[in-house]
């Protein structure tokens, strides 16, 4: 299960830890095991100091389609939750050293708002982001419903995230979300070019920089605990079930 996600360290990119996606017979769906080794590779991220930089990758065609819909029916008809997403949420929230992202078609509920925490997001023409968090009886999540608005507006923000809208890549990009659509042959190896770039400049400088940039994240990890308790919420109601089986029934 734990090679759903790989963590590698190319000798090509010094200083650069990937996180890849690698369950694409499932579009990348995110299980509980998948987030504890992401949890896992950003902590041992944070401490050591060969790593500088952290890029999240996908498979082509698609990033990820987002949680693994079958662990939400699991809670949704009497499972636990676990911590696991909650913890991948704080880890990701609270990284000390930069992280980015390339994008290639499907980015779905988590596999789009995971980006509003990366500090460079690529992604290919064909790119797709989507939230459809209400249309299955929940809420935003990742502290999304407080970055996206102030990212992109309330406007955009709602219809992302409460109208699940789609946005294509370059909406994405004039939104902000992303910083540059790049082919789609091109992604990964654009993506961690960046990445061996930032690993490249002055540590502390860089740290400074990215921290004054993003400022204090105590409000961004106040967010994210309040919406994972209307979250689990929502998991147990009447309403989230019925929408989870007649998604499983499709």
């Amino acid at each position: 299960m734990t090679d759903h996600v790989l963590v590698e360290r190319p000798e090509a990119y010094p200083g650069v830890q990937v996180i890849r996606f690698n369950r694409p017979e499932k579009k990348n769906a995110i299980t509980r095991e998948m987030y504890a080794k992401m949890t896992n590779a950003l902590t041992v991220a944070g401490t050591d100091p060969a790593v500088r930089v952290t890029a999240f990758l996908g498979t082509p065609g698609c990033f990820s389609a987002g949680n693994d819909l079958g662990d939400f029916l699991a809670v949704a008809t009497g499972g636990s939750m676990g911590s696991d997403l909650l913890e991948f949420l704080r880890a990701l929230a609270g990284a000390t050293k930069p992280i980015v992202s390339g994008v290639d078609g499907l980015a779905i509920g988590i596999g789009t708002t995971m980006h509003l925490h990366c500090d460079l997001t690529l992604a290919s023409a064909r790119s797709l982001f989507k939230t459809p968090f209400v249309d299955l009886a929940l809420v935003p999540e990742a502290a999304s419903s407080l970055l996206a608005p102030r990212l992109m507006g309330h406007q955009r923000a709602f219809a992302l995230l409460a109208a699940g809208e789609a946005l294509e890549a370059g909406e994405a990009l004039s939104a902000g979300l992303i910083s540059k659509i790049v082919d789609e042959q091109a992604v990964e190896e654009e993506t961690l070019s960046l990445a061996a770039r930032l690993a490249r400049k002055p540590p502390e400088a860089l740290r400074i920089a990215r921290n004054l940039i993003r400022g204090d994240r105590q409000d961004v990890l106040a967010r994210i605990d309040e919406e994972a308790k209307h979250f689990a919420a929502q998991l147990k109601s009447a309403e989230a079930r019925a929408a989870f089986e007649a998604f499983m029934r499709r």
